[in-house]
């Protein structure tokens, strides 16, 4: 891919207009009722999940429509270093794994995990309770993301753990001893993958697994993968401990039994072309999408609904209207259960009616990069006024003006920001092959529907 990707305006004659000042053509309005219908790729975060389960499971597990991307890649490759079979058709978004039954093969292991956070937390909670010793490493990037609250608990396990370089962040050498206490605690405030790894990883012991939690952010990424266990096959029960603290039991004696499991389209990536609606003015149905998705990010819809589209549920996909008037309202909304969206919001804020605030995500400064610095500062290269403070931004309608925006080796950058160069010209996004990360065909994706929406224009 290119080093730079200059987004197509569709709207040129924007160009120091005030928000919602006449800026949609009627012509993309008479492209309703016949929405513009995309498909995406399976989830990210339902592949990686559903790769640790078919690897723990009994039997060979069969997982369609997965997504195939850096970061199910490298995931990928650590299940074969760890003895596991595994079989992959990208042509078929297809894998086949054939479980271990709970007991890693491989003695030794040597994992190299990427940039992606699930195989880094899943793979080191793994390695954490099982009898063997991994030599775990990751990308510059991933070697800054935390790890400590997971290696604590992991420690208190009674694994043997040695940071190579920095304490509490990759590399570094983990030697597991099985489960030498029942009862866990550990810190999600920073990441909840720590406890999806914690949760998933106690059905390998034969008693019951407490694990008590600090911190609540992520939820909806623990009721997912507290779904998933229970579709392989193992049951887990949440109690509410009080109000700093919430209990999860894993009953002992449990096993994961091997599936012929179906990957959900990935709503993170739906979102994108969801943003289309308010942002163009036009109908957005994203294939086999619904309400019902197990998938935090399906609460960025509501999200777009308060700002002025309709949502309805079709037997196709949910359907999203655009505001018909050309013009959307700014909000104020907690993005805790769906902050990998949060960018997304923020690039469609300068084009609001009023001011956007979005709140409760101070845990993105751990991410990728900086994500609430790293927004700030893109909006204002490009005019805008934000105030940015430890949890929320807030920001302000205003002319957009022509800018390069740097995406700090951060998929969900490139993907957001090009959005808001479909309403101003002179746009250009760096580094656009950051999306390997997890959609890969972004762009691909993304000119075909500007090819789309420009030759149904009259």
């Amino acid at each position: 891919m290119n080093d730079s990707y200059s987004v197509p305006c569709l709207f040129p004659a924007l160009s120091g207009q005030k928000a919602c000042e006449s800026f949609i053509s009627p012509a993309f309005w008479s492209l309703s009722p016949l929405p513009l219908t995309v498909s995406v790729p399976g989830s990210k975060s339902i592949t990686n999940r559903a790769m640790l389960l078919a690897l723990l499971a009994r039997g060979a597990s069969t997982l369609k429509n997965c997504l195939f991307s850096d970061d199910s890649r490298h995931f990928l490759s650590c299940v074969r270093e760890l003895g596991i079979t595994a079989t992959a058709s990208e042509e078929t978004h297809q894998v086949t794994i054939s479980g271990c039954g709970g007991c890693i093969p491989a003695g030794e292991a040597s994992l190299y995990v990427g940039s992606a956070g699930t195989a880094a937390r899943f793979l080191t909670a793994l390695a954490g309770v099982s009898e063997s010793i991994c030599h775990m490493d990751a990308s510059a990037q991933m070697r800054r993301r935390p790890m400590a609250p997971l290696l604590q608990t992991l420690r208190e396990l009674g694994a043997q753990i040695s940071c190579h370089e920095k304490e509490g962040y990759f590399p570094f050498t983990i030697t597991g001893h099985g489960f030498h206490r029942q009862e866990l605690t550990v810190d999600i405030t920073q990441s909840s993958q720590f406890l999806s790894a914690l949760l998933i990883a106690a059905a390998c012991s034969q008693e019951e697994i407490r694990i008590r939690t600090t911190g609540r952010h992520g939820m909806a990424y623990i009721a997912m993968t507290i779904r998933m266990m229970e579709q392989f096959g193992v049951h887990t029960i949440e109690e509410t401990d009080s109000e700093a603290f919430r209990l999860f039991r894993i009953p002992g004696g449990q096993h994961y039994e091997a599936q012929h499991y179906q990957v959900e389209p990935d709503v993170s990536a739906a979102c994108y072309f969801y943003a289309l609606a308010p942002l163009l003015g036009i109908d957005v149905m994203v294939k086999d999408v619904h309400p019902s998705s197990m998938q935090g990010d399906i609460r960025f819809l509501q999200l777009l609904a308060g700002m002025g589209c309709t949502l309805i549920d079709t037997k196709e996909g949910i359907l999203l209207k655009g505001p018909k008037d050309g013009c959307y309202s700014g909000i104020t909304a907690d993005m805790s259960a769906c902050s990998d969206q949060a960018i997304t919001l923020a690039a469609l804020a300068p084009f609001a009616s009023s001011p956007t605030t979005i709140t409760s995500i101070g845990h993105i400064r751990c991410q990728e990069s900086d994500r609430l610095t790293a927004m700030a500062t893109e909006l204002k290269r490009m005019g805008i006024r934000c105030i940015e403070k430890p949890d929320q931004i807030t920001i302000w309608p205003g002319s957009v003006s022509p800018a390069r925006i740097r995406t700090y080796d951060d998929h969900r950058m490139a993907m957001g920001f090009a959005l808001t160069g479909l309403r101003a010209p002179g746009m250009v996004i760096e580094d656009p092959g950051c999306c390997r990360k997890t959609f890969e065909q972004y762009f691909d994706v993304l000119d075909n529907v500007i090819r789309r929406l420009t030759e149904a224009t009259p």
